[in-house]
């Protein structure tokens, strides 16, 4: 046999990396639009090639093997520049395509990006967006996604910034008349802690202390409460229906600020903070729907203004 039948094929390489990516076949599968049985014979003939075993598998899940971690740490950055190489051959003058994947968090799914997304894929129709949101941090290039989008306290390292939706926003205390009436308004955070607050945890399990600011100085409260939530709509609901005090980004209250449902309070003490950016790894070739994107968010901020869209 020679060296050239030894080599692994590239299709098997990014099946690999697909189900490692997933976690599973049947996930894999459905994006690349092939059956899992395919993707299934696709690694264990790369494994026989490899004379390793690459993925742990189980009834329950598919993880990667010491070795298929390290595989897939440097097969992905290779795979995203041969796609990126094949996308800007097969879109000559034609404008960009392909799949634009992005994570992002929740703040952003549930805020600024709906309109951005939808201006962006009529000002480019042959891209397709693809948007998986969750929390936290990620290692975005080798889960297999274009960017992410967080703020810049959760930026990864040597990545590439773009400023993405509003620049500066903040977090807003409120509760509900009826609550206020009660049990009284607070003038201080410390207050807080006497009483009933209702929490957020994120899907790492954290549960942030609320942090409050004025004239430089940052206080932090850990109040507790009836109520400890992972979805900012039944949080929000709760606080309406007189449950206790939330504490949140100001654009998931405005509607209930709006209609009286809830009433601000501590307003000289709610702290500010810059605006998220979308992330990228620096590399030679973009893929053609990413540069597209980076470019459509740096000509967007005169093109809102000019049409009166900017906030």
């Amino acid at each position: 046999m020679t060296d050239a039948n030894l080599r692994p094929d590239l299709g098997d390489l990014a099946a690999f990396a697909a189900v490692a990516r997933h976690r599973g076949y049947r996930g894999a599968a459905a994006i690349r639009g092939v059956s899992p049985s395919t993707l299934s014979e696709a690694v264990r003939r790369l494994e026989s090639r490899l004379g390793v075993r690459l993925l742990n598998r189980t009834t329950r899940s598919v993880t990667p093997t010491e070795a298929g971690a390290r595989l897939l740490e440097r097969l992905a950055p290779a795979l995203a520049e041969v796609s990126a190489a094949l996308g800007n051959i097969g879109a000559p003058g034609g404008g960009p395509s392909g799949t634009l994947r992005l994570n992002v968090n929740w703040v952003a799914v549930r805020t600024f990006l709906p309109p951005i997304i939808d201006a962006f894929l009529k000002a480019h129709p042959g891209v397709a967006v693809e948007v998986v949101a969750q929390d936290g941090f990620i290692d975005v290039f080798a889960a297999g996604f274009d960017a992410g989008v967080r703020y810049d306290d959760r930026l990864e390292q040597d990545m590439i910034a773009v400023p993405i939706g509003p620049r500066r926003q903040r977090y807003v205390a409120a509760a509900a008349p009826a609550y206020l009436k009660a049990h009284g308004r607070p003038r201080h955070p410390k207050e807080l802690l006497r009483h009933a607050c209702i929490r957020h945890r994120f899907s790492s399990g954290i549960m942030p202390p609320w942090e409050f600011e004025r004239g430089g100085k940052v206080l932090r409260v850990t109040p507790s409460g009836p109520l400890v939530a992972s979805a900012a709509e039944f949080e929000i609901s709760a606080a309406c229906a007189g449950l206790g005090v939330i504490y949140t980004f100001e654009d998931f209250l405005a509607p209930a600020l709006r209609a009286r449902k809830l009433v601000p309070i501590l307003e000289e003490w709610w702290q500010s903070f810059s605006g998220p950016f979308l992330y990228y790894a620096s590399r030679r070739l973009m893929p053609p729907p990413l540069r597209a994107f980076v470019d459509f968010l740096k000509a967007r901020p005169l093109a809102a203004r000019a049409s009166g869209e900017a906030r």
